[in-house]
């Protein structure tokens, strides 16, 4: 597809033309036939999933989103000043209703000249970009519409000083593995004057985490559930939302939130657009998403062994959350 541009605004749309579902019917073939069955969190964020997710950081329980928020309202200018960036790139951006709070102290040190929202959502990162060059005058937003874990290194560059900002905890939802992996391919982007900013949620009280996920309105289980609606929705499947069960626990030795979908009965699922029938035993889970959480030293091995070095740490008092600065090594 086209570019879309006007002077100030440049949507790169780079999404195949089933957009944002379109690795959909392979990683479910891939997840449904596996001896412990294993869906990519990705799926979630269909229009009604991210309406849900918006929900969830509203929660009095779910701690990370307003946290993550405050240090970067109390702590935009020593993160920009650490980092000197001239153009901002956001993996996720969403709305940036996060990232104006660095857009605001990268104006007031007369550094603000390009940022760069990467999403899979045409429709909200125009609405954003439109909204942004009115609130900031003379910035220049460039979207790139892709699947950030694929296209990562399509994202563009103009010379500037680049920072690239993966917000909200999402680095934990990888496996060990595949997060050194893509920290890694982040590390090979960066120049010498380049930097990541990453937000990571914190290890701490196992009743705290628990409950962040197990809301007692029952949103996050309609989040989780919604995985459902779109395999059904996209793929035929006939999966029942009432013979499943949310389930999330801490998993103490991983030092993660494990995330489940718990059969509440023996049944057979179809799934036409595969070809494939689908067997849960009662009390069988498939996982639909971890959610990794950190202490400042296993930050430093993640970042070591993607050869990257860690600058500068911000949290909050009760350290529930960080910011972490990271440069090439």
């Amino acid at each position: 597809m086209e570019p879309i541009a006007t002077d100030e605004v440049l949507i790169d749309v780079r999404l195949d033309q089933d957009g944002p579902v379109s690795n959909l019917a392979l990683d479910a073939r891939r997840g449904l036939t596996a001896a412990f069955k294993e869906l990519p969190p990705k799926y979630f964020y269909d229009e009604l999933g991210s309406q849900l997710f918006e929900q969830i950081t509203e929660l009095p329980e779910y701690y990370p989103t307003r946290t993550e928020r405050k240090i970067l309202r109390d702590q935009g200018a020593a993160i920009v000043d650490a980092a000197d960036p001239e153009c901002l790139i956001e993996l996720g951006s969403g709305s940036a209703s996060k990232t104006r709070a660095l857009l605001d102290a990268m104006r007031d040190r007369g550094s603000l000249h390009t940022y760069v929202p990467v999403d899979i959502s045409e429709e909200i990162t125009r609405q954003t970009a439109i909204e942004l060059i009115g609130e900031y005058p003379g910035l220049r937003v460039h979207g790139v519409i892709c699947d950030f874990d694929t296209d990562l290194e399509r994202l563009p560059g103009w010379g500037q000083r680049r920072m690239i900002a993966f917000l909200g905890g999402t680095i934990g939802n990888f496996a060990p593995a595949k997060r050194i992996s893509f920290l890694s391919r982040i590390g090979k982007m960066l120049g010498p004057q380049d930097t990541l900013l990453l937000g990571t949620d914190l290890v701490k009280d196992p009743a705290r985490l628990e409950a962040a996920y197990n809301d007692s309105a029952g949103v996050t289980a309609r989040f989780n559930k919604n995985v459902l609606t779109v395999l059904n929705r996209e793929l035929g499947a006939d999966f029942d939302l009432d013979a499943f069960e949310h389930h999330a626990f801490y998993d103490r030795e991983n030092e993660w939130i494990d995330i489940r979908l718990r059969s509440l009965c023996s049944q057979r699922v179809s799934v036409p657009a595969l070809s494939l029938e689908v067997g849960f035993e009662e009390g069988e889970e498939m996982r639909t998403e971890i959610s990794c959480k950190f202490t400042l030293q296993s930050l430093e091995r993640a970042y070591a062994e993607a050869g990257l070095e860690l600058v500068e740490f911000w949290t909050d008092p009760e350290e529930q959350f960080g910011l972490s600065l990271a440069r090439a090594d």
